[in-house]
């Protein structure tokens, strides 16, 4: 459906996009044994931009690490392409204000966390398991820090001008680190308000009082959690898009994973995907004004009342309903 999207924008704007597809993911290891062909790869390095479908489920749980389409294609993909910072934008649309299973006030909900993506826990080393023993280390280094504040700072600039960054200092020696460097990169920017949180109280406010945040900055695993706890805000992990950045190519993709448990029934709600494509127009082909009406189509859809069942809790539209929908509200001129 984000496809059927990006073909609609190219006829209201009369350009056209040169879309190449791979297996990636648990497709991938389907038809090659591997969840990231050096092909795959290949063409994701070569690309003005990487648009990528959710991945994974139960049946590739039972492999080896490196056959999983997490860890084995996902977290290389990230590291081999050099992306360090993921943008995940949490917003409330107001028809959904009555399906969001927190009570939220009337006020604006917009809310974006910036998650470092290539440290931390997920990628430090020593990794060892057995039946008896498990380890994962957590590992930070200044400019890892610096460089993902850096891209808090500059978001949080042209937004509320709050920053609120995330750790567990209180037990963490990364986590000292990661509030130090904070600090120091803070003073570079004297209109941002900065605080700190630690990741269990912020797992609370985010819920009791979540107008509160504008960004919040948040290591890879704090962020991954509270990103995926923030799309209750919205009202369902099917609405978050995220963008991850870094020196080459950009990528976007769904905040949440795969749906296995309705997988070919064709009631997947298609926006997160849908949203991650207009954030490929505005970051990485300079499209704001076709990106802000892709947004508009969406918001359109939902306000008509069109969405699928993980929205409603009901019968809703099937996802290529809803795709269709917003591909028709898009219009030249915001």
């Amino acid at each position: 459906e984000a496809v059927t999207v990006l073909k609609k924008v190219e006829e209201v704007y009369q350009v056209r996009f040169e879309m190449e597809e791979a297996a990636f993911g648990g497709a991938a290891v389907d038809l090659y044994g591997t969840p990231l062909p050096e092909h795959t790869f290949s063409l994701c390095e070569q690309a003005d931009a990487v648009l990528l479908g959710s991945i994974g489920g139960p049946r590739w749980d039972s492999l080896p690490p490196e056959k999983r389409p997490e860890t084995g294609g996902l977290l290389p993909l990230r590291k081999r392409l050099d992306l360090f910072a993921n943008l995940r934008p949490v917003k409330l649309y107001p028809k959904l204000r009555d399906f969001c299973p927190v009570k939220v006030d009337d006020r604006e909900l917009d809310i974006l966390v910036v998650r470092e993506l290539s440290s931390g826990i997920y990628f430090g080393s020593p990794r060892e398991y057995s039946d008896q023993y498990g380890l994962d280390t957590m590992v930070y280094k200044s400019e890892e820090v610096r460089r993902i504040a850096e891209v808090a700072f500059t978001a949080a600039l042209n937004r509320g001008k709050k920053v609120c960054s995330v750790d567990k200092s209180n037990v963490l020696a990364s986590s000292r680190l990661w509030r130090k460097e904070v600090e120091l990169m803070s003073s570079n920017y004297p209109d941002i308000a900065v605080t700190h949180m630690y990741v269990d109280n912020a797992a609370m406010q985010l819920i009791l009082n979540p107008h509160q945040f504008d960004v919040i900055l948040a290591g890879n695993l704090f962020g991954d959690i509270l990103s995926d706890e923030a799309a209750v805000l919205a009202g369902s992990l099917g609405l978050l898009p995220s963008a991850s950045f870094g020196s080459k190519v950009k990528l976007y993709e769904p905040a949440g994973g795969s749906a296995p448990d309705i997988a070919g029934k064709g009631i997947a709600n298609p926006v997160a995907q849908i949203l991650s494509a207009a954030m490929m127009l505005e970051y990485s082909f300079d499209m704001v004004e076709a990106a802000d009406n892709v947004r508009k189509g969406v918001e359109k859809t939902i306000q008509a009342g069109i969405v699928t069942g993980d929205i409603t809790k009901n019968q809703g539209v099937s996802t290529k309903e809803m795709g269709f929908s917003i591909a028709e509200n898009i219009i030249s001129g915001v």
